[in-house]
């Protein structure tokens, strides 16, 4: 056996530094909403000797909700759970709040933390590849106002995009450049369009639709609804309805911020159980089925009409929503349903699948987004490979976060994120937290590159579709969910509940990824030294105390510490599908 070699030691930057010194990290993040801020805010608050570029196509920050701005828009989460957990919004003045106070919300967070600073608008990643042989990502960015394309480099390439950003137009219509009226979708809403008195055509009955509907009933001349299918409206998980707030509650979410904390809670608690809700044996599932479906019925005047528009598949399949108002405005005198697709378009209007035509001075077209979550722009890592090719039939990734043959790659609310699970911005924090456990952990190790192998992500996608069919989702309608299809692949949602998710992701697997170094994997030990011997202010003796307060060991432990707190004393025991027994 030949002697070891110390020239990794002596050549190396490490040598000379304390244990886990912090080398420094770029990192690029690709979208400027929820997830993207988020990151940028958990970077700034715990991190130093880093570089941080968050690149957005559009001119303001904000995400979905600066892109997403028709009337009637608002989130179909309630408003005080659709914000982070730790920066509550005591100006919400709706149970649900509409897209622009959510989008104020985004920007006050932003300026409250001064995270614009990382934030460069307009801008549009063009196309980002791994270097293997010097460890980062090439990253191609275009300037949207100059077309000019500049190239970055980063050690972290950070997908924040989120699955619904690529808008996408019906893709079964004919003749749609033949239409000589306006059309419009949702997604890209003109500002200031006047709709007072045309003949408007609106296309679906997915959440844009059952939100835009009844905010343009009134101000337009005839309105049209183009209904291929059913779907479920209402508020099976047991949550308030659209109200809202009196004066007298907004002033004390503002003054009594105890009480702003426990009304979350309360509401926090009603989303965890939207999941029980979903699965085909609970019974909370057939009870709420039969609750929607008699709300529904005793909404619609004609027989004939609740059973075209009462879904036969089962509660959940679809996303559904609260949808305020949807069911009356659908009833109005100035609208007409028909139940059919739209087949092409014509210069004044539409033809329906069924035959029928239609003069328009408007088409809506409230159908969606591209949910496959394939790359928009092309991703190569290893071995020259494309994510684009890799997700176009079937995106599997590694638990909702990471892609096989992507190193140091990242998505939030990638294949399989909770989200229709229960509360979304919690399942984002967990995630984000996730992203900066890896980070830190290259920061502080002479690591090359962090790649998922490639067994872990086959084993969790086969624990992914073992576990699908326990759920509505499962059942046989036509859903974003399964890529737009009925039968296909569910890939858009975890497989259990948010909480599910937080405790499944709450540290990483490190058996599950490839971890290369650069030389000897114990550089890091450096010169012999920690950094609390060189930390002036620390105490070196921290260790020493009077009883034994430290972290416990076990997780069932740590997660009882964790979540016994005073806001709940188990008084109130609630419902769950199974005990909490050992296996």
């Amino acid at each position: 056996m030949s002697a070891p070699t110390h020239s990794d030691f002596a050549n190396s930057s490490w040598a000379a530094q304390p244990i886990h010194s912090e080398r420094h990290v770029r990192i690029i993040v690709v979208g400027a909403g929820a997830s993207g801020l988020l990151i940028a805010y958990k970077l700034q608050r715990s991190f130093r000797n880093f570089t941080l570029s968050v690149y957005d196509k559009n001119l303001e920050l904000g995400g979905t909700w600066t892109e997403n701005r028709y009337p009637g828009c608002a989130c179909d989460f309630p408003s005080h759970i659709y914000t982070y957990s730790f920066f509550p919004n005591p100006d919400y003045t709706h149970v649900y709040s509409g897209s622009q106070q959510i989008r104020e919300y985004f920007v006050r967070f932003a300026d409250e933390f001064g995270l614009g600073q990382y934030v460069k608008l307009g801008r549009i990643v063009t196309r980002a590849e791994w270097d293997d042989r010097a460890g980062f990502w090439n990253v191609d960015v275009k300037d949207l106002e100059t077309s000019e394309v500049a190239r970055e480099t980063c050690d972290f390439f950070i997908n924040a995009t989120g699955p619904l950003s690529q808008w996408r137009w019906p893709d079964d219509v004919r003749n749609m450049d033949a239409f000589k009226g306006d059309l419009i979708h949702t997604a890209r809403w003109p500002a200031g369009y006047d709709l007072r008195g045309k003949r408007v055509g609106l296309v679906g009955n997915g959440s844009s639709a059952i939100q835009v509907l009844p905010a343009i009933q009134p101000e337009v001349g005839h309105l049209t609804n183009f209904i291929r299918g059913a779907a479920w409206i209402g508020l099976p998980w047991g949550t308030e309805r659209q109200r809202e707030y009196t004066q007298k509650e907004k002033d004390r979410f503002r003054d009594d911020p105890e009480f702003l904390v426990k009304y979350r809670k309360e509401q926090e608690e009603r989303m965890h159980s939207f999941f029980t809700l979903l699965l085909r044996e609970s019974g909370m599932h057939a009870a709420a089925q039969v609750a929607v479906d008699k709300d529904m019925r005793s909404k619609i005047a004609e027989t004939r009409m609740a059973d075209l528009l009462v879904p036969k598949w089962t509660l959940g399949c679809r996303r559904f929503t609260p949808g305020p108002g949807y069911i009356e405005a659908l009833q109005a005198p100035n609208v007409e349903v028909v139940h059919s697709g739209v087949a092409e378009l014509t210069e004044d209007g539409c033809v329906a699948a069924d035959g029928s035509r239609h003069r328009l001075d408007a088409i809506i077209c409230a159908t969606g987004f591209n949910t496959g979550y394939r790359p928009s722009f092309p991703i190569v890592g290893l071995d020259g490979r494309d994510l684009r090719d890799e997700w176009v039939h079937d995106a599997r990734g590694y638990l909702s976060l990471a892609a096989p043959g992507m190193p140091n790659y990242f998505v939030l609310l990638g294949p399989n994120a909770p989200l229709g699970n229960g509360p979304v911005l919690t399942g984002v924090e967990a995630a984000a937290d996730y992203i900066i456990k890896c980070i830190d952990r290259w920061q502080t190790e002479n690591i090359h590159s962090l790649t998922p192998r490639r067994e872990a992500v086959d084993d969790f996608n086969d624990y992914v579709d073992w576990f699908m069919p326990r759920t509505a989702w499962s059942d046989e309608c036509n859903s974003w969910y399964k890529k737009h299809t009925t039968r296909g692949r569910i890939t858009a949602l975890w497989p259990g509940s948010t909480l599910h998710f937080i405790e499944a992701t709450k540290q990483p697997r490190w058996e599950d990824w490839d971890i290369r170094y650069r030389g000897n994997r114990f550089l890091w030990l450096g010169n012999g030294h920690s950094q609390t011997e060189v930390d002036q202010r620390a105490d070196v003796a921290y260790y020493i105390r009077n009883s034994d307060d430290a972290e416990h060991s076990s997780r069932w432990k740590k997660r009882e510490a964790l979540t016994h707190t005073p806001y709940f004393d188990g008084s109130c025991p609630r419902k769950t599908l199974l005990s909490s027994g050992t296996p």
